[in-house]
């Protein structure tokens, strides 16, 4: 077992317990995006309520699993669909998140889910001729031989938590996760990561994107700690470098998501097919949220090292959000997706926004203690109910304008990657990453 590189990183635990308290009436901040018209929610979604919700996601990942290997995509009432082929992503999202259950001390079997996933992600996903990893396979076929940084990044996040969590065979996993990303995908020119390769590592597609690379810096962060590797903190540093203090503040704060070979901006990308599961068209407000949080992530995890600019552009980016996504089309919630006019495109309510947006108020509030992060921060939650399926479990994946189940974007209820998380960011520090903290016994620590 690696030895968990802890030390330099207790320093970032912050107060949870401030977030949890009364939530103001009054809103103190000078933002002119910042709009507080209607009293804050009542509830208090203190560390005993995230507990509850964290093990209800959990019992219900519980049924993900796929007898022929990985984990299978859910439908709406947490069934597997076996219709549908095993993707990679989904596999390494339930690992992680069953790592995070294992050391959370879930009564489930998560130590032989995350078995299970590693190995799948050891077997099956695996090609064994050219190395690396399949998108997504079925019938123990490939769908597609395309190797992508966004499968391989979520690889490394999942062998990642499953090596912090003592799985045998995940340290092997990681290791060679670890070479095939840093050798085909990271780009040490440009500071970026690459987006897709044909099977035989021969022809790289000449698309660029930043959702690959927003990946790879929360992957490349949960590495760095398990493995004590500095190499892999500083290549998130220049990821977001480029991404958020470059392209995203070049751009006002509205992040192009698409790029060509020379990383230049491709700002009607997919405008014909505006609500893509992965590339859509113009700018996705989740991301922005869930880029600050990153941004919060890093700064904790360089420690003294850390520029100041981190917070500011994750300050700028959380305000944009709630500037140009919140409420944008005059009903509840989130939009998708706005165009470089601002308006909205995509009016669909995904979970996963929600989800980001509240862990993103978390983190500017463990680290400014501002009143208006707490108070989104419960009015998020608030509005997360309205997604939270009684019923059936987990968190309905989309919702319409008017807050009824839809699936225009998204079917069924394919990971609980999101809401999972969303419920430790208030319990455990910025840094270290998610399990290694977890392996700490960070949770619900005070400073």
């Amino acid at each position: 077992m690696r030895a968990l590189n802890l030390d330099p990183l207790r320093a970032s635990l912050h107060a949870a317990s401030a977030l949890w308290g009364p939530v103001p009436t009054n809103h103190t901040s000078t933002e002119p995006a910042m709009n507080t018209s209607h009293q804050p929610p009542s509830r208090v979604h203190d560390a005993d309520w995230l507990a509850v919700e964290a093990s209800r996601l959990i019992d219900f990942a519980a049924g993900s699993i796929d007898p022929t290997g990985g984990f299978a995509w859910l439908d709406s009432n947490g069934r597997p669909d076996t219709e549908l082929p095993v993707y990679a992503w989904i596999t390494c999202r339930m690992t992680h998140i069953f790592a995070l259950g294992q050391l959370l001390g879930h009564p489930t079997s998560c130590g032989q889910f995350v078995e299970h996933g590693v190995t799948a992600l050891s077997g099956q996903l695996r090609d064994p001729e050219y190395d690396g990893w399949f998108d997504a396979v079925h019938n123990q076929q490939p769908v597609s031989t395309d190797k992508s940084a966004y499968t391989h990044a979520f690889v490394v996040l999942a062998a990642s938590s499953a090596a912090a969590a003592g799985t045998p065979g995940a340290d092997a996993l990681l290791d060679e996760a670890l070479r095939i990303f840093e050798g085909r995908f990271w780009d040490e020119d440009e500071g970026l990561v690459i987006d897709t390769w044909d099977r035989a590592w021969s022809t790289i597609d000449p698309y660029r994107g930043v959702n690959a690379n927003m990946h790879a810096v929360e992957a490349m962060l949960a590495a760095a700690d398990v493995t004590g590797d500095e190499t892999w903190r500083r290549r998130a540093l220049s990821i977001v470098e480029r991404v958020i203090h470059g392209f995203a503040r070049a751009h006002d704060w509205l992040l192009p998501e698409h790029f060509n070979a020379a990383w230049e901006p491709q700002l009607d990308y997919n405008i014909q097919h505006p609500g893509d599961q992965f590339r859509p068209y113009g700018v996705t407000i989740g991301h922005l949220l869930e880029w600050a949080r990153l941004c919060l992530h890093l700064r904790a995890s360089l420690g003294a090292s850390a520029l100041s600019w981190l917070l500011d552009d994750a300050v700028a980016l959380f305000n944009t959000a709630v500037a140009y996504g919140w409420e944008a089309d005059g009903a509840p919630g989130f939009v998708y997706t706005i165009d470089w006019d601002k308006s909205p495109v995509i009016r669909s309510r995904l979970h996963w926004v929600v989800a980001e947006a509240i862990g993103a108020a978390a983190a500017l509030h463990s680290v400014t203690n501002g009143t208006e992060y707490q108070n989104w921060y419960h009015r998020w939650w608030e509005h997360a109910e309205a997604f939270m399926d009684r019923a059936h479990g987990s968190w309905y994946h989309e919702l319409d304008a008017d807050l009824r189940p839809a699936s225009t974007v998204w079917q069924g209820k394919p990971d609980v990657y999101h809401a999972l998380q969303t419920t430790l960011i208030p319990r455990l520090p910025l840094a270290p990453a998610l399990a290694t903290a977890l392996r700490g016994k960070l949770l619900d620590a005070t400073p």
